[in-house]
């Protein structure tokens, strides 16, 4: 069965512009009438804009034909889903028992004092985000900290800001 692709307004929101628009547009349009296909398109709108704000969560809604409700349950269950802008570098401090031991709450203090960032927050300037996380795997390089995809062992206070300015 074939759909009518309709013009819709786009809402008004700062962090979404008219690329973006046409990009979510184009994501909406894929999965429309197919079943199960709202994780999808959240995730790839999430990965147009790096969050899911309100205004686009009831913009998914509209194009897929599905109650607000469904489309806000769904992005606020999955821990993988942000309701709040991110920074354009995640920093994932792994909190495990052996980074813990080794360091990494002075490292998170360190961050916390140069960029006023705590965990699960976000830099005013969206330069950073900082996510805690229980382990990464990597006790032998403990403490660890990953940023964006990169892997960061022996993590002391004296260097984590050496590391993170590398990051613009």
């Amino acid at each position: 069965m074939g759909y009518i692709m309709i013009k819709r307004i786009h809402p008004h929101h700062p962090d979404i512009d008219g690329n973006m628009w046409e990009k979510i547009d184009t994501i909406i349009e894929a999965g429309r009438g197919e079943p199960g296909a709202l994780i999808t398109v959240l995730r790839e709108c999430q990965d147009v804009v790096r969050y899911l704000p309100r205004e686009l969560l009831s913009y998914v809604s509209s194009g897929l034909n599905l109650p607000v409700s469904q489309v806000f349950g769904v992005a606020t269950f999955y821990s993988f889903f942000s309701l709040t802008p991110k920074g354009r570098h995640t920093i994932k401090a792994c909190t495990g028992t052996a980074c813990y031991v080794k360091g990494i709450k002075e490292s998170l203090n360190r961050i916390h004092g140069k960029y006023n960032l705590k965990e699960g927050g976000t830099t005013e300037d969206r330069r950073f985000s900082l996510e805690g996380v229980r382990c990464l795997g990597a006790c032998g390089l403990a403490p660890v900290m990953v940023v964006d995809k990169d892997v960061h062992g022996a993590v002391s206070s004296d260097k984590v800001i050496q590391i993170l300015e590398n990051y613009k």
